[in-house]
Order: C-alpha cells, then sequence, then structure tokens
C-alpha cells in the first residue's frame, strides 16, 4: 500500500524575504562551484546554503558544512524567514517550461509517503545509488533534520483522475512563484481541503510508485529512519522520520517530459565512417546521412521520427559523416548482459554501450570508452567543431513505458537512461523529520 500524507510544511515567509526567485535554487546534483557562488550572492537567505554549503576558511573539520547549514536553518525559523504551515496540506505544483519551441506544464503534488524497502511494497527504484552521494545526504539530514528537496515519483494514471481533486481546489486560489536560471516557471499552492486530500489518498493507495529521481535522498531516509530506530529514538510508526518528502506525478501528465541523453565518446581511437561500416556492418543496418552540423541535426530528426529503440546515431568527428545505424542482429546482448531482462536488453542506451561501445568497437578502445553526457544537438554539434572527442552518438531515451516495465522487476535502467526535465526546483517547501 503507497501511504502518502498530507504535512505541515516549512516555506519562506515572501514578506521578509520577496521575490521566491532569489531564494530557491536546483537540487544540489547539479550545482558546481561557480553556479554555487551565484546562488550565495542572489540573497542572504538562499536555500543554497542549506542544500550545499560550501566550504569555508578557516573550516578545520570536513563536516563543518553541514552544522552551518543547520545553524542558518534554526537561525531563519528563529527569525521568520521561514513559517511553518497552520495544518497539515498537500502542495499542488506546476512547473510551466519549452523545449524545442513547445510550451509544456507538468502538474503534480507534494505529499510525504511511508518508507519501504525497495521490494517490500509499493516503491520501486529505477536507477542505481552510489555510496558518497548517500553519506553526503545522510550528514546534512542529520543535521538539518528536514526534506530540504523532494524526491520525484511517478505514478500510473490513465485518466489523470488523482491530480483532479487538487486541481479543483486551486482553481480559485494564487499560487506562490519562482523562476529558475532556466527560465521554469514553479508555481506552489498549499491546499487543505481534508476532501480533495481524501480523494488523493484513496485513488493512490493501491498504485505503484517508481522513483523518477532522487534515488540517493530515499535511500539516505530510510538509512536516517534505521539509525534513529536502532537507538529507540523512533516514536511509532506515524514519527515523521517513516516519511519523505515526495513529488507525485501521473505518468499520463502531458507535460511528462523525457529529455535524450546523448553521448561524447572518449578513450577511443580516431574513427571514420568507414570503420563504423566494418565495425558493425554484422549487426546494424548502416545508412549514410551527411556530413557537418546540419547532418547531426537530420540523423536526430529521423530517431526522433522513428520513435524507436534500436536506432542510433553516429558521427565520425575525424571527417564529419553523420549516419543512421539500425538494429538487425542483437542476439550478442543475451551473451553481453545475461544478468539483464530483454527489456533492458533492447534500450538504446543499452544497446549502445554494451553492443557498440564495449563489444564490436573493441579493436579500437585505447584505454576504453568513456562517456560525456549531453541533452542537446547543439552541444554534440559544438563538442565535434573543437575536436573534444573522436566519436558522437545520439541515443533516443527511454519511454515512460521502459522506467514502469524495467522497475516493476526491480532492475535497474542503465545509467543516463532517463533524464527528466524539468529538475524539482528546492526551497518552495520543507518537510521536518
Amino acid at each position: 500500500m503507497a501511504d502518502v500524507n498530507p504535512f505541515r510544511g516549512w516555506r519562506y515567509d515572501v514578506g521578509q524575504v520577496g521575490d521566491l526567485s532569489d531564494v530557491t535554487c536546483p537540487p544540489y546534483d547539479v550545482i558546481d562551484a561557480q553556479f554555487q557562488n551565484q546562488l550565495y550572492e542572489k540573497h542572504p537567505c538562499n536555500v543554497i546554503r542549506l542544500e550545499l554549503n560550501r566550504d569555508e576558511p578557516g573550516d578545520t573539520d570536513p563536516d563543518e558544512k553541514y552544522k552551518r547549514a543547520a545553524e542558518f536553518l534554526r537561525k531563519w525559523i528563529h527569525q521568520g524567514v521561514l513559517i511553518q504551515e497552520h495544518e497539515d496540506a498537500l502542495y499542488v505544483y506546476h512547473q510551466v517550461f519549452e523545449w524545442e519551441g513547445q510550451q509544456y506544464t507538468r502538474r503534480g503534488f507534494l505529499g510525504r509517503i511511508r518508507l519501504e524497502r525497495f521490494g517490500e511494497g509499493k516503491v520501486f527504484p529505477h536507477e542505481q545509488t552510489l555510496s558518497g552521494p548517500k553519506a553526503d545526504r545522510l550528514k546534512l539530514l542529520t543535521a538539518c533534520g528536514m526534506n530540504l528537496s523532494p524526491i520525484f515519483g511517478l505514478y500510473p494514471d490513465s485518466e489523470n483522475a488523482v491530480q483532479a481533486p487538487l486541481e479543483k481546489a486551486i482553481a480559485t486560489l494564487t499560487p506562490f512563484e519562482a523562476r529558475d536560471h532556466l527560465g521554469v516557471l514553479h508555481r506552489l499552492w498549499p491546499v487543505m481541503s481534508h476532501e480533495a486530500i481524501d480523494a488523493v489518498r484513496d485513488q493512490l493507495r493501491d498504485k505503484p510508485i517508481f522513483i523518477a529521481d532522487g534515488h540517493h535522498r530515499y535511500e539516505t531516509a530510510i538509512n536516517f529512519r534505521d539509525a534513529l530506530n536502532a537507538k529507540s529514538k523512533l516514536l511509532g510508526p506515524d514519527s515523521p522520520s517513516n516519511f519523505v518528502m515526495m513529488m507525485f506525478v501521473g505518468m499520463s501528465d502531458p507535460g511528462l517530459v523525457i529529455l535524450p541523453t546523448h553521448r561524447l565518446v572518449s578513450g577511443i581511437e580516431a574513427l571514420t565512417k568507414d570503420d563504423l561500416m566494418i565495425a558493425l556492418g554484422k549487426h546494424f543496418e548502416l545508412e549514410t546521412v551527411g556530413q557537418g552540423p546540419a547532418a547531426a541535426k537530420e540523423t536526430w530528426g529521423l530517431i526522433d521520427a522513428d520513435g524507436g529503440q534500436d536506432v542510433l546515431g553516429l558521427g565520425t568527428t575525424s571527417d564529419g559523416w553523420w549516419m543512421l545505424a539500425r538494429l538487425t542482429d542483437g542476439s550478442p546482448m543475451q551473451t553481453l548482459a545475461p544478468e539483464q531482462s530483454d527489456e533492458w536488453r533492447s534500450l538504446g542506451v543499452s544497446l549502445l554501450h554494451k553492443l557498440v561501445l564495449e563489444h564490436l568497437l573493441k579493436a579500437h578502445h585505447v584505454d576504453g570508452p568513456k562517456c560525456r553526457y549531453v541533452h542537446q544537438v547543439e552541444e554534440v554539434v559544438a563538442a565535434q567543431a573543437a575536436q573534444e572527442v573522436p566519436l558522437a552518438c545520439l541515443v533516443p531515451p527511454a519511454r515512460i513505458s521502459h522506467v514502469e516495465d524495467i522497475a516493476a522487476q526491480l532492475e535497474k535502467m542503465p545509467p543516463k537512461s532517463t533524464y527528466f526535465y524539468p529538475k524539482l526546483q528546492t526551497g518552495l517547501v520543507f518537510n521536518p523529520v
């Protein structure tokens, strides 16, 4: 059973901080040092000081930044910069954005969900996690005692019925708004209507929840709960530590967009069109598209129009050629990835990494293929123009159905299979644990 509940969130008092655009930020894992400093300078109460507190000169302890984040949080609460909702709420959250000339609105809501270990309930992962980020997030959660940024969860709902009661409840309400550095407009409405909340909870109860983003934070929340339990500090089954803040979006929501993640490949020899023809010809039908930036864009247009997972775009930097590679024989994948399902082996990213880069191009390895990941064809073209990589690969994005099918089997997607755009904004609301 997916146990989803409202909560009394902490929010910025806009009367004190002004524009929420100045105090919110993206999640920690997309912020580099330069952007971190820019956010610090944007506003003295920007949530970056909690989400990703920086090391400061004179720090004698590597964990000093977590203590400093907790001090900022306590200070802002004491000063009234942060205020707590007067009663439990679900928070309707819309993101209005553009991609390739088209405007989208992704609709969902923020609530808290009861923590379950993967494989034991209704919550399913689709990506692998690393120990480093989990250790970092656990130190921050322990210091601050709040979920600062939401996990991104998806649920099947062909008629978008779960969201409907909440949309009705906000029809006459004015949202809180923030615009991020990419131009995405984030809108938030607290909803306290018991009727709407009960309707949402009832409809979600028997649905699976698939984590789209935030796997490290979800597992961190479990580790935090378990640590408290080991010390007999959990206050019963309804203790806030048994829950984590999550954004819930229906899989059929028209604004749910998965972007492609293209690969810029190094660690292999400079290749030509003819090299690829020889190396891949037994397993792919190769169609020459053309040379230069226009051919790169045309190749992506063909992949996008096709819509399948068995078509890749390959660009050789040394001679400037672009080719469309359509799979004709994927039988080696059963040997190359024997532990994976047929659904996993058929993904475009799986075919690229396992079959093409690791297997068919093995004779051309220098120190083994390494990938840099980008989302736009313009970034691919720029990297080739600068002669940064010998091979560029255009890859179709995994679909929502792939996430559902693979995650439901407790199988993890290959790395960088999905990029749900845009990221959820940190600082709109916090969940105390």
